[in-house]
């Protein structure tokens, strides 16, 4: 078990660079999950732990020990890859314990290791299979016990889920968190899906161009977004987000939008008259009933997806997502409307973005 810490890491390729002094610390025992758009640096960041890229500037320790010149062996990390890397010619258990073979671990050592391996993800009966003889997930599953095996300080994961489909990324997230719950292992979780981050990591952290957005617990972030980045990548439908101008203030806090419709928000958003100002709506806030500010317009989508409907509306010259009951009938070019409670409005400042 370990810490890591990231202190004033930077990297650059020539003159571009592409994480810019950035600092991060990683309790023991904790899932942290990075997150970001294709090429905010999140891969390149896992890598630099992993000491297979090398660091232009900072530092990093693990454990309390600065690793930068160390290798990737002796950094005691395991890691697992988006693309399994499994040898094919190899049965799944020499798979598992090819590491520790070539560590010159006692052949009844590895034979024990590799068999509480597979207990622990389900692989016994899999152990004299190839690769080729297996699932997706099952061959992502050895990865994970090749990595188990080793009884690492770190786990890293790159991406270890985006070649899996749909429901295979579900029963593997499952997976994985069991596993951390079971080993309890300072874990690392490269991902761009958003979802992956909430239901796995303690902490999460979002980076964008290189730089830390906001970093805090899944709830905490998709609560309270530091600003219009985090907003927008924290929740699924993403949230809406309009335009408006700070109208009532004293005692009834308002907002009114581009095509006129009035929003009233919470007394606690610091707000002035005149500011003209971002207005965050998440989609499952938008209700068909009860109090609140009411959003009208007509109806250009309905997707069904059973238990919920997502309906895309236009209104304020720009098109607003809701998600409501999966029982609620909506007709495409039909009016639409729907409530949202003022506590439940997000308002951003429009030139720095920042949360108000």
């Amino acid at each position: 078990m370990a810490s890591v810490e990231l202190n004033n890491i930077r990297k650059a390729y020539g003159t571009l660079d592409v994480i810019h002094d950035l600092s991060l610390a990683i309790e023991d025992r904790e899932f942290v999950a990075l997150v970001g758009p294709s090429g905010c640096g999140k891969s390149t960041l896992l890598r630099m732990i992993a000491g297979l890229e090398e660091i232009t500037g900072g530092d990093v320790l693990i454990d309390g020990k600065t690793v930068n010149s160390l290798t990737p062996r002796a950094r005691n990390i395991a890691m697992v890859f988006q693309s399994y890397a499994l040898y094919p010619h190899m049965t799944v258990a020499q798979n598992i314990g090819f590491n520790l073979k070539m560590s010159g671990e006692p052949a009844a050592t590895i034979d024990k290791r590799v068999a509480e391996a597979a207990r622990m993800l389900d692989l016994t009966s899999l152990l004299d299979r190839k690769p080729s003889q297996l699932s997706g997930g099952q061959r992502q599953r050895v990865a994970m016990g090749r990595a188990v095996v080793r009884n690492p300080a770190v786990f890293l994961f790159d991406e270890p889920l985006s070649n899996l489909d749909a429901k295979l990324r579900v029963q593997m997230r499952a997976e994985i968190k069991s596993l951390h719950q079971k080993v309890q292992t300072t874990s690392i979780y490269v991902t761009h899906d958003q979802i992956e981050a909430m239901t796995l990591a303690d902490k999460i952290v979002v980076l964008n161009h290189g730089r830390i957005e906001q970093q805090g617990a899944p709830i905490e972030l998709y609560r309270n977004p530091a600003n219009l980045f985090v907003a927008g990548f924290i929740g699924s439908p993403s949230m809406n987000i309009l335009d408006g101008v700070v109208e009532g203030v004293d005692g009834n806090p308002a907002i009114r939008l581009n095509d006129g419709t009035p929003i009233s928000v919470s007394a606690k958003r610091h707000i002035k008259r005149g500011q003209i100002v971002k207005v965050g709506l998440r989609p499952e806030h938008l209700t068909v009933s009860g109090g609140g500010s009411i959003l009208r317009g007509q109806t250009l989508l309905v997707e069904p997806t059973g238990a919920q409907t997502h309906v895309l509306f236009d209104m304020a010259a720009s098109q607003v997502t809701a998600l409501v009951n999966g029982d609620t009938t909506v007709r495409v070019g039909a009016p639409f409307s729907v409530n949202i409670d003022s506590e439940l409005v997000y308002v951003f400042d429009k030139e720095s973005g920042r949360s108000i």
